[in-house]
Parts: structure tokens; sequence; C-alpha cells
């Protein structure tokens, strides 16, 4: 089985690319949009548990962010975002 999400793309693009040992996840939010603080929020749940490798994020100046996840935490970075509402729908296919 597969994990496929979907997120509302006029107000948010993400772009995944699978490497040896991570995921790696370019988001880049459209205009002043809302869904910043959510992204915030899923940094704040990764940074306080006790793994300081499992995802680690870079914000760049254009809105667009990038975060490398640990293959191994990819379904919690997913519910992450599905939890703070940066996802639309995320499904087993």
């Amino acid at each position: 089985m597969q994990l496929k999400y979907t997120f509302d793309q006029e107000r948010i693009l993400i772009n995944e690319t699978l490497n040896d040992s991570d995921v790696e996840f370019e988001i880049k939010f459209i205009g002043q949009d809302s869904l910043v603080p959510g992204l915030r929020e899923v940094q704040k749940e990764f940074a306080e548990n006790d793994v300081y490798t499992d995802a680690l994020f870079y914000l760049y100046q254009d809105q667009r962010h990038k975060v490398i996840v640990r293959k191994e935490y990819y379904l919690d970075f997913i519910m992450a975002l599905m939890k703070n509402q940066l996802l639309t729908r995320v499904e087993w296919v």
C-alpha cells in the first residue's frame, strides 16, 4: 500500500523527493497564506520530541520551506501536516 495525500493547490504546493534514507519536501505557500502557522506547529512537534534528526526544517525568503524527513518518520510527518490542516486528504491506495 502507498500513502496518498492531497492539498489545496491554490494555497500551498508540496513536492516530495525520495532519497536513500530520507524524503525531502519542498513546501511553498502561495501569497500570505494562513497555513504558515500550521507548518510552524509541525516543526514544533518534531523539535519537542527526543529525536533530533527525524525532520530538519529550512526556511527560505520566498515563502518556500524545505523539510528533510527520515523515512521511518514519514507517516508521522504526513499525519502532522494533516492534523495542522496543511493537507486536505490522506489515504492508503
